[in-house]
């Protein structure tokens, strides 16, 4: 059945209604997810193939059979890791149905279907008994319920039901603990993500309001690569300390908890942020071990797992403080059912009974809820601000009168400070220097009681845009307000341009490879889906990649121009052209010209090396392209990307295609 779906257009900013199957949704969930990512993670699964083979040998040592309890199961690796480990027999629930009926089709393929019952329901609706979902208890509990933050996919709460319905008391659990590990830095650079710094303009010192200044901030985890962090951008204040572990085998509770780890600090400075991850014991002697630890802690970086579906996570204390070496000081991890946040007491607060612990941070001043954490730090880029701020002063005059279209800009800020007549912007609340009125793409035309506008501004951002080419919202609305602007206006950025670049990946095109075979099973089944082919997989997609590495083969090449001076054009606009190189995909990203010598941006900012290495932009996500089969001409073999792109006016949507010839 086909069903009309609304959704905002977040280039032209109007509603448009696409016919779309009812299996919509979670067809795109699967090509959006990460299950090719976890069955390529070699270290993942090895550890927990030792792991589940442990246990069973334990089980059946005691003489018992082996009932194995798998929540959460996905494509059913783990329980057919299980089964041939020699249990007898394994429920493996998985609640989202597209994933169970693959799991079926993959026990199936395998010939498990005698010893695997697929239960497509969530664990804490799954029955025990003679006329249950499963005829008796387990006695092995295996499960990946984990997220970045280890608990955030409901790990708790589900093993709390297991415990108490679903598993017999005293049994086995693969992984048989988790341990939580952390660390107090200063670092400018992550700091810079959660709290807006003072900017100079003009010899002028701009300060954030005191409300923003005293936020706790998102009370969000921030997940990143942390090992593409590196380890001279932050500067460690204590040692690496062991939070907490939760020990799997045994009854577990999702209540609040709260646990201190003590140390001395090791280095002055200001404590700011929590480098965190997690480790699992895939037994209880810990001699199977699966750990989050960035790359930067190995002795051989190199020899690092990658992944993408565990990444470690960043905290970012409720407040600043200082801190002296030699001084004890309390690190404190509370915890709900779902997050955790942490917080910074001395040692004599430490020992205070009347202690009250931290609340989760939440923010007051609004700005987190509606910067991302990337929007902080594009903000605070002083770098990028000095261009705008250039910019800006090569083009006013003291009659200008001002116009920004952006979200959440400094620009319409700078440029009274700069000495406009008057400035006007939009998605703003009033002040006493500069007018805001709200402004979108159908509105525009009707607000004709504004002053001609003589310099009209935008960074652009916005924070609706997914892809690169989503801020041409600011050349829609440049166009609707062609009527406002004055013959001679200055439009800042005048143009911008789309650049691509073929690109071998280090690991993320894991995250599109078949899998074929895993750990042995055969798992084509997942490889088959009609999801993986579903739209949504067949277009560009949003990555950050300073998070990525990657070596680019080809140069950077503007493979099409959009011209702000102008209005959008009626009829699509096209380019074609080549590359030649050995790669899993195409980069594209948006460069702005601001002025006709003054470039920001949101891809490269750096040089490509002889090596091929990239620096990239850590503000914006750039759109990446994951040619079909990246596989089948990996090697030495070189090939050329044709490639074609069409801007379409009417849908304010970058149609593109590429072809690959062998060489």
């Amino acid at each position: 059945m086909k069903t009309f779906c609304g959704r905002a257009n977040p280039t032209t900013g109007a509603l448009d209604w696409v016919e779309e199957s009812e299996e919509y949704d979670y067809h795109q969930e699967i090509a959006r997810s990460c299950y090719a990512d976890m069955l390529h993670d070699h270290d993942r699964n090895k550890k927990y193939y030792q792991g589940i083979r442990a246990a069973v040998s334990r089980v059946k040592a005691r003489g018992e059979k082996v009932i194995v309890l798998d929540i959460g199961t996905g494509t059913g690796l783990l329980s057919m890791m299980a089964v041939t480990a020699g249990a007898d027999f394994c429920y493996a629930v998985e609640v989202f149905k597209p994933m169970a009926e693959a799991a079926q089709s993959i026990v199936e393929k395998n010939g498990f279907s005698d010893k695997i019952k697929i239960i497509n329901k969530h664990s804490t609706d799954v029955t025990v008994g003679p006329d249950g979902d499963m005829q008796t208890r387990a006695n092995i509990l295996v499960t990946e319920l984990f997220d970045t933050e280890l608990i955030g996919e409901g790990a708790l709460p589900s093993y709390e039901h297991a415990h108490q319905n679903l598993v017999q008391l005293g049994c086995e659990a693969v992984p048989h603990r988790a341990t939580i590990y952390a660390q107090l830095v200063e670092s400018e650079l992550l700091w810079s993500w959660t709290q807006l710094q003072p900017v100079e303009v003009e010899g002028t010192h701009l300060v954030p309001p005191p409300s923003v200044g005293r936020c706790a901030g998102a009370h969000s985890v921030c997940d990143i690569q942390l090992s593409q962090v590196s380890p001279g951008s932050f500067t460690p204040l204590g040692p690496l300390c062991t939070m907490f572990s939760v020990d799997f085998s045994k009854p577990v509770s999702s209540a609040f908890q709260s646990h201190s780890s003590q140390f001395v600090v090791q280095s002055s400075g200001r404590a700011q942020v929590v480098l965190s991850w997690w480790d699992l014991d895939m037994d209880p002697s810990g001699s199977i071990v699966c750990t989050m630890a960035p790359s930067w802690t190995y002795p051989e970086p190199r020899m690092a797992p990658w992944r993408d579906h565990w990444m470690q996570s960043v905290y970012f204390l409720p407040v600043e403080s200082r801190v002296t070496a030699g001084e004890e000081l309390s690190l404190t991890v509370c915890h709900d059912d779902y997050s955790l946040w942490y917080s910074l007491q001395s040692h004599s607060q430490q020992d205070s009974h009347t202690r009250a612990l931290p609340s989760r941070p939440c923010c007051t001043c609004q700005a987190h809820l509606v910067w991302t954490r990337p929007r902080f730090g594009e903000l605070n880029d002083r770098q990028r601000t000095e261009s705008f701020v250039s910019a800006l002063r090569s083009v006013l005059r003291e009659d200008s009168v001002c116009l920004g279209i952006s979200d959440g800009s400094l620009l319409p800020v700078f440029a009274h400070m700069l000495g406009a007549k008057k400035v006007l912007c939009c998605n703003h609340e009033d002040t006493h220097t500069v007018t805001f009125v709200n402004l979108t793409s159908t509105t525009v035309s009707n607000v004709l009681f504004l002053t001609q506008i003589s310099v009209l501004m935008g960074e652009p951002y916005f924070s609706t845009s997914l892809l690169p080419w989503h801020s041409l919202f600011f050349w829609y609305c440049r166009t609707a307000l062609a009527g406002l602007l004055l013959p001679n206006a200055t439009i800042l950025p005048c143009s911008a341009t789309l650049h691509m670049l073929a690109v071998e990946f280090q690991d993320l095109w894991r995250i599109r490879a078949p899998c074929g075979t895993c750990e042995g099973f055969d798992v084509t089944p997942m490889d088959e889906m009609k999801s993986l082919d579903f739209r949504e997989s067949l277009e560009a997609e949003p990555h950050p990649l300073w998070e990525y590495p990657c070596r680019a083969l080809s140069d950077s090449a503007a493979v099409m121009t959009f011209d702000f001076t102008q209005c959008v054009p009626q009829q699509p606009v096209s380019s074609q052209g080549s590359l030649t190189g050995r790669c899993h995909g195409v980069a594209l990203w948006m460069e702005y010209h601001l002025t006709t010598d003054i470039t920001v941006s949101g891809g490269l900012i750096g040089p490509i090396s002889e090596q091929g290495d990239c620096e990239w932009s850590r503000h914006r996500k750039q759109g990446i392209y994951f040619l079909r089969s990246p596989w089948e001409i990996s090697g030495e073999g070189r090939a050329a990307v044709s490639y074609s792109f069409t801007f379409d006016p009417s849908l304010g949507d970058i149609r593109m295609d590429f072809s690959m010839e062998s060489h």
